[in-house]
C-alpha cells in the first residue's frame, strides 16, 4: 500500500467513517475496531438503528469523537437520497431534522450533513429550490443554539448519484449563499469533487473558509487513498498550510479488508496517538 512521508506539523484528523469501514463487524462493534486501528474520531451515515445512548456509550468507552452523521434521508434502502428539496416532504424532513438533533447532542456531535435528494421528473426546479432553501434556514436555525454545523455536499452525477440536486462545489455554495445562515458550510468530498471538476487544490484554497468537514477516497473506484490518481499527500499538506482544522472523514470502499488497505493513513494515525 502507498504510504509517504509526513511533514512535521502536518496531521490530518482522521475519522473513520463506520458506514464505509469495518463492515465486517455489526455496527456498534465498528467502535472499538477503529479505536484500535489508531483513530480517534467516528463519523457514520445514519446512526438511527441504535440508540442515542447506546452509541455515546460505546464511543465514551472506546475514546472516541463522533464528528458526523446524516439527518434521516428518506427511504433509502428505496432508492431515496435525501429529502430536503422535495417540497411534498417538508414535515418528514423538518421533523428528521429534530430527530437528527437529539442524536446530535446525545453524542456531542457539532456536524450534521442535510441531504438535498434527487431531483424528481419532471419538476419545478423554483419550488424545490425554495423548498430546500426554507429547510436549510430551518435546520440551521434549529441547530444554531447547540453550536451544531449544517452541511451541504456535492455529490458526483456521473456514477455515484445521478440526478442528485447538486453535483458541484459551485452548485452547492450558491445555495448556502441563498440559505444566508453563519451555521451552514460545504462539506467537502475529495472523490466526489474529482469526478465532478478536478482542479482540487486550487479549489479547496478558494473554498477553505467555506469548508466544514472533508472527506476522502481515491479516484477511481473509491478506494482507500494510494489506489488511484489523487495527491493526498499534496492535499493533506495543503490543508495543514491553510490552517483547516477540522477532520478528514474515511469514507472510501476498503479494495481488500479496512487493515490490509490502512497503511495509507498509519503516519497520520501514530502522529495522532
Amino acid at each position: 500500500m502507498a504510504r509517504w512521508p509526513v511533514r512535521e506539523n502536518e496531521v490530518p484528523q482522521l475519522a473513520a467513517n463506520l458506514s464505509m469501514l469495518f463492515t465486517e463487524l455489526n455496527f456498534l462493534d465498528r467502535f472499538a475496531a477503529a479505536a484500535d486501528a489508531g483513530f480517534r474520531a467516528v463519523e457514520f451515515m445514519f446512526p438511527y438503528e441504535e440508540t442515542p445512548d447506546a452509541i455515546a456509550a460505546r464511543a465514551a468507552a472506546c475514546g472516541l469523537d463522533v464528528v458526523l452523521f446524516n439527518c434521516p434521508a428518506g427511504d433509502w434502502a428505496g432508492g431515496e437520497r435525501g429529502i430536503a428539496a422535495l417540497p411534498a416532504r417538508t414535515r418528514e424532513c423538518r421533523a428528521g431534522v429534530g430527530r437528527a438533533l437529539d442524536y446530535a447532542r446525545v453524542l456531542g456531535c457539532r456536524k450534521l450533513h442535510l441531504m438535498a435528494g434527487l431531483v424528481p421528473f419532471p419538476s419545478d426546479r423554483a419550488a424545490l429550490r425554495d423548498t430546500l432553501i426554507d429547510n436549510i434556514r430551518f435546520a440551521a436555525d434549529l441547530a444554531a443554539g447547540d453550536g451544531i454545523e449544517i452541511l451541504l455536499e456535492p455529490i458526483n452525477a456521473r456514477i455515484d448519484m445521478p440526478g442528485y440536486y447538486y453535483s458541484t462545489s459551485e452548485e452547492a455554495l450558491a445555495i448556502i449563499d441563498l440559505a444566508d445562515r453563519a451555521n451552514v458550510r460545504l462539506q467537502y468530498d475529495i472523490y466526489h469533487m474529482q469526478v465532478m471538476e478536478g482542479d482540487l487544490m486550487r479549489r479547496i484554497e478558494a473554498y477553505v473558509e467555506r469548508i466544514g468537514h472533508v472527506q476522502a477516497a481515491d479516484n477511481p473506484g473509491r478506494g482507500e487513498p494510494g489506489t488511484g490518481e489523487i495527491n493526498f499527500a499534496r492535499i493533506f499538506s495543503l490543508l495543514d498550510e491553510l490552517g483547516y482544522v477540522g477532520h478528514v472523514g474515511c469514507e472510501y470502499r476498503p479494495t481488500t479488508d479496512t487493515l490490509s488497505g490502512l497503511g495509507w493513513a498509519a503516519p497520520y494515525l501514530s502522529a495522532e496517538n
